[in-house]
This record gives C-alpha cells, sequence and structure tokens, in this order.
C-alpha cells in the first residue's frame, strides 16, 4: 500500500487586528486523534476518508492544527509546529515509503515577521520531498502566492461561501493525488492574477454573481483533461503584496490549456467585478439599530460586522455596544436585547464565580485600542458556561445597563445559536439580537425572523477603502474603481 501523508494547517490571519494569535488560540491533533475526529464538515477529513475508502493507500496523518481567524500567528509557535512536521516527514523520507503529500491549507495564515506561512511551510515540505507529489486544498479565500505555486503540484479551493463543501474539496484534492500516483499524468497548475478586493459577505455563492461563476467552473471542470478549477478571493483583511483574487486550474499536462484555463476564468471574474453587492440589507449603525427596533417579527437580527471574529476582528470593539447602551428603547426591551458579545478574559475571570452578585465590570477593547475604549459597566451575572464549544472557553452572561451581554474568556466566533442554549437564553422570543457577524452563519438564519447588517468600525470593516493599507499591490479595484485590467497569469 502507498503511503499518504496528511496534515493540516489552518489560519485566517487578519493583519489589522492587533491580538498575536498563539499556542492557546489554536486546536491541535496528532497522529491517531486526527482520524478520532473524522467528520463530515472539514477538509481533512474528506482526504483521508477518500484515501481510505479507496483500498489503496495507507494514511500517514501527522498533525492538524486550527483556529478562529484573528491577528497574525505568533512567530515562535509557527516555528515549532513547522520543525514538528518537518522532523516527522524526515522520517518517512529516511524509510523511502512515502508515494505523495496532501495537505489541509487554509492559503491567508500569516506569520509575525514571517508573512506568508503556506509558501514558507511548503518550500520547506518541498526540499524534504522534491520528486513526489504535493497536493492542497484551500479555503476559497486563499490568497495564492508564486512560492505556493512553485512548491505544490496542484491546488483545490472551496467553492462555497459560506463554506459548506469543505469535506468535499478535501476528498478532491485525494483525487487529484490518486489521479497523479495511478495515471502518472503531471498535474499542471494555471494562475491568473485578477487584481480585485472583495469582502466575504459580498461573494455569497448562493446568489449572483458568484453564483454563476460557480457554475462556470463546475463546467470547466467538465472539459477533457481539466481536473480542478477554483476562484481563491484572497482576505481583504490582510494588507499584503500578494492578496488579491485569482483564477485556478488543474490539469493534465496539454501544453498551454492550464494557463489558458485560468485565463478564461479570470476574465470572466474581472467582467463581474461591479455586479458584486451586499445581499443582507445593510446600513450604517445608527440606522441598522433604529430600523431593529421599528421592524415586526422576533428576533430581528443585527450584525456588528465591522468586528466579526470569523474575519478575524478582535471581538472586543465596543462601539456598536456602547450606541445600543445610550438608546433608551433599545434597554427597555422585554426581553432585554441580546448582545454577543466582547472577547474579554479578564471580564469573564472577574464575574465567573459571581452568579446574581451586583458587580461593576471594565469590558471591552482589551487588544484593539485604536478602534474603541472600555466601557465601565454595572450589572449582574445571569449564567455561565465552563469550557463551551470545540475551543473549550467559559462563557458569562452578564445583565447591564437594561441589555444582556455575552462576555467569551477566548476568542471563537458567536456563529452558532448552541452557546445561546448553554446559557439558558430564549434567543427565539428576544426582539433584538446582536451578533458579531457579517451574513448570518445557518445556526443564526434559521432563527432570524428578519436580518440587518450595521456597518461598524473594526478589523473587519466592510467599506475596504477605509482600511489603512500599505502593502497591497496598486492598483486594485475597487480600491483604484477606474483601473484597467493587467493580467498576471502563468
Amino acid at each position: 500500500m502507498r503511503k499518504i501523508i496528511v496534515a493540516g494547517l489552518h489560519h485566517e490571519s487578519n493583519t489589522f487586528n492587533p491580538i498575536i494569535t498563539g499556542i492557546n488560540d489554536f486546536s491541535i491533533l496528532r497522529g491517531n486523534e486526527i482520524i478520532d475526529s473524522l467528520n463530515a464538515q472539514d477538509s481533512i477529513s474528506g482526504i483521508i476518508r477518500t484515501f481510505r475508502e479507496n483500498g489503496n493507500y495507507e494514511v500517514v496523518p501527522l498533525l492538524m492544527a486550527r483556529a478562529v481567524p484573528n491577528g497574525v500567528i505568533e512567530k515562535e509557535l509557527y516555528n515549532n509546529l513547522k520543525k514538528e512536521l518537518l522532523e516527522l516527514m524526515m522520517v518517512f523520507k529516511e524509510q523511502n515509503e512515502v508515494a505523495a503529500v496532501t495537505l489541509s491549507l487554509h492559503g491567508s495564515m500569516r506569520i509575525q515577521e514571517i508573512g506568508e506561512a503556506e509558501g514558507d511551510f511548503l518550500e520547506s515540505v518541498r526540499k524534504i520531498f522534491p520528486d513526489i507529489p504535493i497536493v492542497a486544498s484551500l479555503d476559497m479565500h486563499a490568497a495564492v502566492t508564486e512560492r505556493m505555486l512553485k512548491n505544490c503540484n496542484a491546488f483545490v479551493g472551496y467553492k462555497q461561501a459560506p463554506h459548506t463543501d469543505c469535506f468535499e474539496t478535501g476528498a478532491h484534492a485525494a483525487r487529484l493525488t490518486m489521479r497523479t500516483l495511478e495515471t502518472g499524468c503531471r498535474l499542471k497548475t494555471g494562475f491568473c492574477r485578477v487584481p480585485v478586493l472583495i469582502a466575504g459577505e459580498q461573494s455569497e455563492t448562493s446568489v449572483e454573481p458568484m453564483f454563476s461563476m460557480i457554475e462556470a467552473l463546475r463546467e470547466m471542470e467538465k472539459r477533457d483533461k481539466v481536473l480542478a478549477a477554483s476562484f481563491l478571493l484572497g482576505f481583504p483583511w490582510a494588507d499584503s503584496s500578494e492578496n488579491s483574487v485569482c483564477a485556478l486550474t488543474v490539469t493534465e499536462d496539454a501544453g498551454n490549456l492550464a494557463s489558458e484555463t485560468a485565463r478564461e476564468l479570470g476574465t470572466l471574474f474581472w467582467e463581474n467585478r461591479k455586479e458584486f453587492k451586499f445581499h443582507t440589507l445593510t446600513r450604517e449603525p445608527g440606522e441598522a439599530l433604529k430600523m431593529a427596533l421599528g421592524s415586526k417579527g422576533r428576533p430581528i437580527y443585527l450584525s456588528d460586522s465591522g468586528d466579526n471574529p470569523t474575519a478575524g476582528s478582535s471581538g472586543d470593539c465596543t462601539n456598536f455596544l456602547k450606541m445600543i447602551l445610550t438608546e433608551p428603547e433599545a434597554v427597555n426591551l422585554d426581553p432585554p436585547l441580546l448582545y454577543a458579545g466582547i472577547y474579554d478574559p479578564s471580564a469573564v475571570e472577574a464575574s465567573i464565580n459571581k452568579i446574581n452578585e451586583d458587580i461593576e465590570l471594565e469590558i471591552g477593547a482589551s487588544f484593539d485600542k485604536k478602534t474603541s475604549t472600555p466601557l465601565c459597566l454595572k450589572g449582574y451575572v445571569k449564567s455561565v458556561f465552563r469550557a463551551y464549544g470545540h475551543f473549550r472557553t467559559d462563557i458569562v452572561l452578564f445583565h447591564t445597563g437594561g441589555i444582556d451581554l455575552i462576555l467569551t474568556g477566548k476568542h471563537i466566533g458567536f456563529t452558532e445559536t448552541e452557546m445561546f442554549d448553554a446559557l439558558n437564553v430564549d434567543y427565539r422570543v428576544r426582539k433584538i439580537i446582536v451578533v458579531k457577524l457579517g451574513y448570518l452563519t445557518a445556526s443564526h438564519k434559521k432563527a432570524a425572523s428578519s436580518s440587518i447588517m450595521a456597518l461598524t468600525d473594526g478589523s473587519s470593516n466592510e467599506k475596504l477603502a477605509g482600511l489603512p493599507y500599505k502593502l497591497i499591490d496598486r492598483p486594485i479595484f475597487p480600491l483604484d474603481p477606474e483601473m484597467e485590467m493587467e493580467f498576471t497569469s502563468e
């Protein structure tokens, strides 16, 4: 049986967020822990299950590290993870037993003082295995670089946003690996850079123009010798020179087919660049709150989109919370407005053992001290849940100023209504629920009678032209709206 090394590194790094992501922010699985955690939702599970179902391959799982999007990753942490992985790979290299390496990567992981992680990591892997296939799955929001392309035989990215096809993309990466091993065909990657920045909230794949463009990818994959086609959208909240949309294809080596098909897809994306827009009702913060208060139905969801942890923001900005607390109608709702939430380890620690006690807390702006300031709030703790979720964080429901505010001890996404259940909150009867998200996740969308996205402040500010980019290659749309397209493809 052919041995396939499998490993993964997943993090979406927001360079505008001052937090340095460390070991406590990561979930790390090693060896058989990865096998024990296989599911139907992530790409590494798709990779492993596809190889195992084939029956001719022995999967060697090394390490899977992932964290909620956040600031750039601590240099020492990355170097330790990289060193561990490379040393494990060397063991199998010396035994001359490895047929291929198939990886589950994000594509927008950035390291303190180093920069891009994926190019750096793949370059090191290629030095160990200069002659065997290396294939990787990528998040749709990957920023593909020359180092990545030079050191990996093939990439395939998610086709759905929100990302509901992670497992399928991992399976696709495994099939690409098997194709080259079993047929001897050489995988060739075509790449076309498209100078566009686009927020995820403008590129949902259930609506136009992305719906049709994803269909174009699927049609492209039906062509002879075209094995994969992807749009990688980059990550707009990372200030890096390589950040942009790209079209990427993988073909069996056939002349210029890879570069021609990539350029065809890149042209399609460029021609549709002005069609991207918010599909959620979107308003400035004050107007969004006013509309929610005047709306019928329960619950009305408000997205605090500028401080969205799942887009890498700090999760501790207080400006929208401050506005709500000064609006008489908002603080006199029955049951109270629910706000999810604020990442503040100190506030959680100070309140965790004080259920029903009157306390005063300084809340927020523990990390992002530029966007907002802390709030001194009096209130009482209504409920506590210890070790919530995958990242095992303590969460607190704090009643203050007429609202219910969720506090978290770790940087996590406010993505599931399970958090409300854990804190004994009947969210279905609330008039207004505020979540630090952009578009709603499936769990919240199911609960919402309607939703409004507030264009709030933070490291995931949806108004990209207002972000302080310094390194990104210019011109780029929409920062330079009148620019002409100059293709970079290979």
